[in-house]
């Protein structure tokens, strides 16, 4: 099957030509007609599958030929709502290339930034709006945002945003707008909540899952390192020396705070790194995915929330410095590599204390993942770590 073979506007085929796009991926083939024929859609696929495009090519088809539903060829008539602000941008930035030979609007909203020029957008109009959800409710608070026109309503990323704790402001935004919509719901994995929420949200949706629920690329090779906690820091150096020069690497820290510390220590040892989480600013943020992607930095230590947004094709390497808590974020990490056909390589790093989180993510994969021990730093601490005790510090009076 090719994009052809779509009943798409000329005007979009001729986009998607011009970005090289020929066949379809299963979840575009699958989510694509029923989009185009306004249907509910209920997605489930791992990411780096083609969501976006899955999505965003049938509501741009049906606004350029139906007429506004309720009446008002001004107002805001597709909300696509996502969780981090880097994946907005990335749904922003494939919307207009989908679009450019068309005079639809797209606009995008976030927090992080200031807001100014966000509401100078709005007053211009938008046809389709990106927004994450806390920045969508403040400004149709403030009456920026008028939602009660919005058709379309996608839901990107549905178990990221349980994840971060954003499903209360999922369930307001739904208050604001019309219960006669589209809703196309997209998630990789499908927890109770969030299929209580596919209940609440969709009408007689068509199913797409492309692969089992929390399965992993085929075609990423994944290997775990036993090592020690002290020594993590020297074999992540290590293995990054022994790679291929340039290759593009994503290494994923618990906490913020671990991954300023190793891109620290990655640069001491002259290799090009840089971090990106919560903290940092957007400007930063951009920038650094601007040097990761143009490859003037070869390395990028993330946390799970703002790599969670990071669409790149050819990465060539994710190393997990730390096993995730939760196995299923195992899958939306590595699934950072290996992406659109490509051959990708995911590494852990393991200490004991984190065997049990291993052998979680075994039993979810449904998959033993091969161990590598040609590395100079092996496990020589076989002993749980103790916790120390939390000390209270009383005032002197």
């Amino acid at each position: 099957m090719n994009f052809t073979d779509f009943k798409f506007d000329n005007r979009i085929l001729h986009a998607i030509e011009a970005l090289g796009y020929k066949t379809p991926s299963p979840i575009q083939e699958q989510a694509i007609p029923p989009g185009l024929e306004g249907r509910d859609i209920l997605g489930c696929a791992q990411t780096g599958t083609g969501k976006t495009c899955a999505f965003a090519i049938p509501i741009i088809n049906r606004l350029l030929h139906e007429k506004p539903l309720y009446g008002d060829k001004a107002a805001i008539r597709a909300l696509i709502l996502t969780p981090t602000r880097e994946l907005a941008l990335q749904i922003e930035e494939s919307l207009n290339n989908y679009s450019q030979n068309i005079s639809l609007k797209n606009g995008l909203v976030m927090g992080g930034v200031g807001e100014n020029e966000q509401i100078r957008m709005l007053k211009k109009g938008v046809d389709i709006l990106v927004a994450t959800p806390g920045r969508f409710i403040d400004l149709v608070w403030k009456g920026h945002i008028d939602p009660t026109k919005i058709e379309i309503f996608v839901l990107d990323e549905a178990d990221r945003m349980l994840d971060m704790g954003f499903l209360p402001d999922v369930k307001r935004v739904v208050e604001f707008i019309p219960k006669q919509r589209q809703t196309l719901f997209f998630s990789a994995t499908m927890p109770p909540e969030i299929v209580k929420l596919t209940d609440s949200l969709l009408k007689d949706p068509v199913h797409v899952t492309v692969t089992p629920v929390s399965s992993t690329v085929e075609k990423i090779d994944q290997w775990v390192c036993f090592t020690d906690k002290v020594t993590k820091p020297e074999l992540c150096v290590w293995l990054l020396e022994q790679m291929e020069k340039g290759a593009s690497t994503l290494i994923f820290t618990r906490t913020k705070y671990g991954a300023d510390k190793l891109s620290q220590r990655l640069r001491k040892a002259g290799i090009k790194s840089k971090a990106i989480h919560g903290d940092k600013s957007q400007n930063a943020r951009q920038d650094a995915l601007y040097d990761f992607k143009s490859g003037k930095c070869r390395v990028l230590v993330a946390t799970d929330i703002a790599a969670r947004g990071i669409d790149i094709d050819d990465i060539s390497f994710v190393i997990n410095y730390e096993l995730p808590n939760e196995p299923e974020t195992y899958v939306h990490r590595i699934g950072r590599t290996g992406r659109a056909g490509r051959d990708g390589t995911a590494i852990s790093l393991c200490d004991f204390d984190e065997k049990k989180l291993l052998a979680d993510i075994e039993k979810l994969i449904k998959k033993q993942i091969d161990i590598t021990d040609e590395h100079p730093y092996p496990m020589t601490v076989f002993v749980k770590t103790e916790k120390k005790p939390r000390q209270n510090f009383r005032r002197r009076r």
